[in-house]
């Protein structure tokens, strides 16, 4: 195996999925193969399937008969468990966002440090790109966009300088894009900005939240009495959601009840509070800066 991806908090999230022999273990998102390296080697007499929608990482494979790799979406989830005859799991550990790969191979369009095509697709067999959405969406779907994705304040005005600069020629590279928005780029805080602005388009090209939400109501009924989730995120959208489901089972900020008005909670919360990388891996692998741990543990 080769590392393309640098794994992020890696020991305390295999350690948080409490593994036992003979246990059925996911990997939701594979990447480079650094979190399932590590459950392999504390696997024993089980099977781990590990589910990634980027062609490359089917690329840097392991070679074990306990190891599965699905080429997919993970929202697709019980469907993968369904094929393979699993019923249950014992844990799930996914790694949500972008990988170092992605980052460090400027034509795939995910970073506005190098002036490439505009794509940010994580499965290049779809057919939504990031340029599509920047030439062919309305100002108030991108207003949405950069609203519910962004969280930026300066959403409309972003929409408006986008289709303003578009009226004059297709914005098709990431540099064209920074280039529509500059005036509207802070000084002090450029990098933090774009970083939001590219976020917001790179999760509507690829569904994430929709993506994300699926999963995790699938591995809610998936995982077994005792099973460990273990979801690691790097912005408040993601956290937020993921927080949610270990709180209530849904991803939004009330419980399910029954029709007796019971509250059902399917989790035990193990991590009150996020966990954070410490500052030896944060100098070492600067995405780790804002990651967020959270464990929970199925009742």
């Amino acid at each position: 195996m080769s590392e393309y991806h640098i794994p992020v908090l890696l020991n305390d999230s295999v350690d948080g999925l409490n593994m036992k022999a003979g246990g059925v273990y996911v990997d939701a998102t594979y990447g480079g193969g650094g979190h399932s390296a590590a459950i392999l080697r504390k696997l024993t007499g089980g099977k781990l399937y590990a589910i990634d929608q980027d062609e490359d990482a089917a690329k840097n494979l392991p070679e074990s008969d306990k190891f599965f790799f699905i080429h997919g979406n993970f929202r697709y989830l019980k469907n993968y468990m369904a094929y393979f005859g699993v019923t249950g799991i014992d844990g799930l550990l996914a790694d949500l966002g972008v990988s170092s790969h992605h980052f460090n191979t400027p034509e795939r369009g995910f970073t506005y440090r190098a002036d490439t095509l505009l794509d940010m697709r994580m499965n290049r067999n779809s057919k939504l790109t990031a340029g599509m959405v920047i030439n062919e969406y309305s100002d108030e779907k991108l207003t949405e966009v950069f609203r519910n994705y962004g969280e930026l304040g300066e959403a409309r005005k972003l929409a408006i300088a986008i289709v303003k600069c578009r009226l004059q020629r297709s914005i098709d590279t990431t540099g064209q894009l920074v280039e529509s928005i500059r005036n509207l780029i802070p000084r002090k805080t450029e990098n933090q900005f774009l970083a939001k602005v590219f976020q917001a388009i790179r999760i509507e090209v690829n569904h994430e939240m929709e993506s994300l939400e699926e999963m995790l109501a699938g591995a809610t009924e998936l995982l077994n009495p005792g099973g460990r989730l273990v979801i690691i995120s790097y912005h408040s959208l993601e956290d937020r959601m993921v927080k949610n489901f270990m709180r209530w089972g849904n991803a939004y900020e009330e419980p399910v009840k029954d029709i007796y008005g019971h509250t059902q909670v399917p989790y035990r919360v193990i991590t009150r509070k996020p966990v954070e990388a410490n500052a030896d891996e944060t100098a070492q692998n600067p995405r780790s800066r804002s990651a967020r741990l959270r464990i929970a543990e199925k009742k």
